[in-house]
């Protein structure tokens, strides 16, 4: 076991090196200095050691990303608590099955999660604490309801004169292997697992994170949170990096709307963006590809003109992302080939990184100076990767890690822990990938999406559907096997085909195009024989991939 150093400790520190920053912000709501985190936190402690809740206890937290989400956070880690995040977007059945799965004592909701769940059906919980202002909206026993009631009586007492940065001492993890977080994945496969993972796991991202930021993140920097605190990613590169550095946290407490995040990012400008390929490309396609005419594609490929030309569209995309980015880390999926390579022919700061929650989450990354096109990084501190396969370099196999990041198990469920994690502490990810000789990795797909070709090839359906999306007005889609056969299930661009006035039969006649130019592009046994209109947006996770079991 490498030297691990207590997270908890990491927490205290931050918030006493950073005592007079202003640490957390709703957008365009009220700001939280360190010291106010502090106060906050200390009164949740109080809370929950005169309700009767022990070191060790599972306390859920279900509710959009804001300030007072954090601080329970904080306030359920450095108590001693093992925190059950919930996305949000859960449905309630959904909800109810982790916090009863999760044996959750207490449970912290949003104002519209609070509208969807019914208490009878979670008969465990003790009590239901409202995240906007931590009132009870449900107690079910006198030592809560009495702890709530006379909070303000009890920190007086505990504080009579002051409360200040010296009075601050956390518990400290007993081990680094302690359970430190439950999080309940938001797959595709239609079911969640309650993925336990460890203090050390929780440290070790945090250590990759400050090794590879810490000369651009400074205290007093702008940050944005755009991704659920509740999913790994979000949580550990959107919160606690930036926490830990002295950051300004902004939260949008809102549902990240492209116009909503384009004026955030002028707002605040982001020193860091951390992001789903969705949000970036939604705003290079709308936003970028329509100013670039053939015209100007013809100008960026000639010499010197071509560079002053990339020069200038390098710098209107900086500026809409707030002008002072270092960069954009993208995670959660691959990102679309055609904008990659934009971005890169106009040297925008842009990286893609690989990870699972199983990982907490990071597993490869490199800097958008190191980053090779189409690879999503190599292996970061503290881990191990190798591929399932003879040929690693060319032949697809399963991608395997090891190492600090990797979970403990899945919680109450041995089986699939058996299944997922071997006797040498290789995680199998269940994804698909080769490795160059300098340990690039490059996703080729899920191992359960893989489809078999005629004469048995294997077929990735992610990279027939990377070339179709790059196609005119497709939105979005889902490459199927249906009788032996590829076909392609399309979500166009509803609004740019109605600002172009087109009729169905027009984006019919559209998509046929699509279908002979991307198999042009494909081998023989990669070629989509129709391509089948959906109207609506394809149903996703929380994380905005795609739920295929849904559609195969």
């Amino acid at each position: 076991m490498e030297n691990v150093m207590s997270f908890n400790a990491c927490i205290e520190q931050s918030i006493k090196n950073y005592w007079n920053l202003d640490a957390l912000t709703d957008y365009k709501g009220a700001t939280l200095q360190y010291q106010d985190v502090a106060r906050k936190i200390e009164k949740l402690h109080i809370l929950f050691e005169n309700s009767g809740v022990q070191k060790g206890d599972k306390i859920a937290l279900c509710g959009r990303n804001m300030s007072n989400w954090a601080v329970a956070f904080l306030a359920t880690l450095t108590y001693g608590a093992v925190a059950v995040p919930i996305l949000h977007e859960f449905t309630a059945d959904q909800i109810h099955h982790i916090v009863n799965h999760s044996e959750a004592r207490l449970l912290f909701v949003g104002d519209v999660v609070a509208k969807q769940i019914d208490p009878a059906k979670m008969p465990d919980l003790e009590g239901i604490i409202n995240i906007i202002d931590y009132s009870l909206m449900i107690s079910r026993t006198e030592k809560l309801t009495y702890a709530r009631e006379h909070l303000n009586e009890f920190f007086g007492k505990k504080y009579p004169k002051y409360f200040r940065k010296e009075n601050i001492d956390y518990y400290k993890e007993e081990s680094p292997e302690q359970l430190c977080i439950i999080n309940y994945t938001s797959g595709t496969t239609g079911f969640s697992k309650g993925v336990m993972i460890p203090y050390r796991a929780m440290w070790s991202n945090l250590d990759f994170a400050g090794k590879v930021l810490d000369e651009q993140l400074h205290p007093g920097d702008n940050t944005i949170s755009i991704l659920p605190m509740a999913h790994m990613y979000g949580m550990a590169f959107e919160f606690i990096k930036e926490f830990m550095s002295g950051c300004h946290i902004f939260y949008l407490t809102r549902v990240p709307s492209p116009a909503v995040v384009a004026q955030a990012f002028t707002d605040i400008k982001p020193i860091i963006i951390i992001a789903v390929p969705l949000v970036i490309e939604k705003i290079i396609r709308k936003k970028v590809f329509p100013k670039i005419t053939p015209a100007i594609k013809l100008l960026m490929k000639t010499p010197v003109i071509g560079d002053k030309i990339k020069k200038k569209i390098h710098d209107q995309v900086y500026n809409a992302f707030g002008g002072k980015l270092y960069e954009i880390i993208i995670g959660g999926a691959a990102l679309n080939q055609e904008v990659e390579q934009f971005l890169k022919d106009i040297r925008f700061p842009v990286t893609v990184g690989y990870g699972a929650t199983e990982c907490a989450p990071i597993i490869t990354y490199a800097d958008w100076h190191d980053h090779k096109a189409g690879s999503c990084g190599r292996a970061v501190v503290h881990m191990e990767v190798k591929i399932d396969s003879k040929h690693p370099h060319k032949e697809p196999g399963e991608i395997l890690a090891r190492g600090l990041n990797v979970m403990l198990g899945y919680y109450k469920n041995e089986e699939v822990t058996a299944e997922t994690l071997d006797k040498e502490g290789w995680y199998h990810t269940g994804d698909l990938g080769i490795m160059d000789k300098k340990g690039n990795l490059f996703i080729k797909g899920r191992s359960k999406n893989m489809l078999l070709g005629p004469s048995g090839q294997n077929i990735f359906p992610e990279e027939i559907e990377d070339a179709l999306n790059s196609l005119p007005y497709v939105m979005e889609s889902i490459v199927v096997q249906r009788e032996q056969k590829l076909v392609a299930l399309v979500h166009p661009d509803l609004e740019a085909c109605s600002a172009n006035n087109m009729s169905s039969d027009d984006v019919e006649r559209q998509m046929k195009q699509n279908l002979e130019q991307l198999n042009a592009t494909q081998p023989a046994y990669c070629k989509v024989a129709y391509i089948e209109i959906h109207d609506e947006e394809f149903e996703k996770t929380p994380k905005k991939s795609i739920k295929r079991f849904l559609y195969t």
